[in-house]
């Protein structure tokens, strides 16, 4: 039979398309031709599987071999059609038999010697096969993210053990997760930071509706500090959230510790648009796809180039980011909630000795940030500088009386367990028609509410941005209706508004 067909696939996005290879060895002239869309590192296997046929004590056939590699629209990279294709050669020339071929998909880089390499997007394809009740090959340094997805997989050190196995001369050992790293208590607590009880209170908010939140103050008044500790507040990812964030850091070849802990990310701010949407000639994911399931944390907001910013706005709306290339189109996930800090003016200051700024040099750095880019906030908290006498009174041995995480947490996850019981979803994913429904308000308190925003300017975004952050505050006070009181609570969250309507009237 000069004729081998064998199962692998592709990386798009984050799916895996079935790529069907084919090998045949005609007459002619001894040649080897790939065919079928393959990138330079696809090409460049013609090498590696020459000579770890030749190293695995195989022969090489001195025939015309044509490798397909099917769809033929479909862009193929990297070396993950190696073993496939070596083991298309060996079965057209008949060293080895296995008529169940098909029943398999094998993934792996060879290196000269015959040796299986890693490679990248394992858990996309261990998913697709699962489906396909067929059994995966894979090398060792993949068998962790292959057994993650519960598909069948297994472990072949060398080309030589894949060979034995397909023919049932030996038997290969089923792909293990590795140990699951020992939880250990989070090093950072919310009772490390002085004072600010506003801010851990919008925390709390933000966390029991997983509401995008914007911390303005002056330097070292804890902002960073707070971001980072908002992460001890959440709760630990489902199995398939921790599925599809895996799936997603295993394209990039990344691995986490931990896959159920939720992703936090925090770029710099000299990060470019591809880096944090994603893209590239070949299609990646960026920081929001990274942080899918998670939180991405801005700090120093307004240093971020302003385009960069405004292509957050349409992943904060619909959780998805498409890349479009002339040779394709690819999707990657993006449902993240965004943490982010900024100083009120270019020299850190907005009022008191230590302001230099004029209002139009605030009023311009401000304007850094569009309009639409900070609709997307449903609460923004001016960070004070701490009263005189808390930093003197902290290195005096007394007992800090503040609430730890632990006990914040309680509270966010009972408010959680109450909009999923009653919705299905966190309150910020609430739709128009949702809000009306579950954001219920008496016609004196809904007055209230259409005044307030008349007079602040706010746009019919931020209208139901108020209902939802009500909604949370009501839920986190495990009370059914939405009152006047957890309005009020909610109009002190648009510090933004305030500053920017103060600074302009200036």
């Amino acid at each position: 039979m000069a004729l081998a067909r064998l199962v692998c696939r592709a990386i798009s996005g984050v799916d895996a398309p079935e790529v069907e290879v084919e090998v045949h060895l005609g007459t002619g002239l001894p040649g080897f031709s790939l065919v079928g869309l393959p990138e330079t590192s696809v090409k460049e296997a013609k090498d590696r599987v020459r000579s770890a046929i030749l190293n695995s004590h195989y022969k090489f056939p001195s025939k015309r071999i044509t490798v397909n590699l099917a769809p033929a629209n479909l862009p193929k990279e990297g070396g993950r059609f190696d073993l496939a294709i070596a083991l298309g050669i060996l079965i057209a020339s008949e060293q080895i038999q296995c008529p169940d071929i098909l029943n398999y998909e094998c993934y792996g880089e060879l290196s000269l010697s015959g040796e299986l390499r890693s490679v990248d997007g394992i858990i996309p394809c261990a998913l697709a096969a699962k489906k396909q009740q067929r059994q995966v090959i894979v090398c060792a340094d993949n068998q962790h993210e292959c057994a993650l997805t519960g598909a069948q997989g297994f472990v072949a050190p060398h080309l030589l053990d894949v060979c034995a196995f397909l023919q049932q001369q030996t038997t290969l050992q089923a792909a293990q997760q590795s140990a699951a790293p020992v939880s250990k208590e989070s090093e950072v607590d919310f009772s490390d930071v002085l004072g600010q009880e506003q801010a851990k209170r919008v925390l709390e908010v933000a966390a029991a509706g997983s509401h995008n939140l914007l911390l303005i103050g002056p330097p070292g008044t804890g902002k960073s500090m707070l971001a980072e500790r908002f992460m001890t507040l959440l709760p630990n990812l489902e199995e398939e959230q921790a599925l599809q964030t895996a799936a997603v850091y295993s394209v990039c070849g990344k691995r986490r510790d931990d896959w159920f802990l939720p992703p936090y990310r925090a770029p710099h701010h000299s990060a470019s648009s591809v880096a944090l949407v994603g893209g590239g000639g070949k299609p990646k994911p960026g920081e929001i796809s990274l942080s899918h399931h998670g939180v991405l944390f801005l700090d120093e907001l307004p240093e971020f180039p302003r385009q960069v910013l405004d292509s957050l706005r349409q992943p904060m709306e619909t959780h998805d980011v498409t890349i479009s290339r002339a040779a394709n189109q690819v999707t990657f996930p993006a449902h993240f909630q965004l943490i982010a800090a900024m100083n009120p003016s270019p020299c850190g200051h907005i009022s008191g000795n230590l302001r230099r700024s004029t209002p139009d040099q605030i009023l311009r750095y401000l304007n850094r940030l569009s309009g639409p880019f900070l609709d997307r906030f449903s609460l923004s908290l001016m960070v004070p500088l701490l009263p005189k006498g808390m930093l003197a009174e902290s290195q005096q041995g007394a007992k800090n009386l503040t609430e730890k995480s632990c006990d914040v947490k309680e509270r966010v996850l009972k408010a959680r367990k109450i909009q999923l019981q009653r919705q299905g979803k966190l309150n910020h994913y609430l739709s128009s028609q949702e809000i009306n429904n579950f954001c219920i308000l008496s016609q004196q308190d809904a007055l209230f509410l259409e005044q307030a925003i008349e007079k602040m300017g706010l746009s019919i975004r931020a209208w139901h941005s108020l209902l939802k952050a009500a909604r949370s505050i009501a839920d986190l006070q495990g009370q059914t209706d939405i009152s006047k009181a957890h309005l009020c609570e909610a109009l002190t969250y648009r510090a933004m508004d305030r500053l920017l309507k103060s600074v302009a009237h200036e």
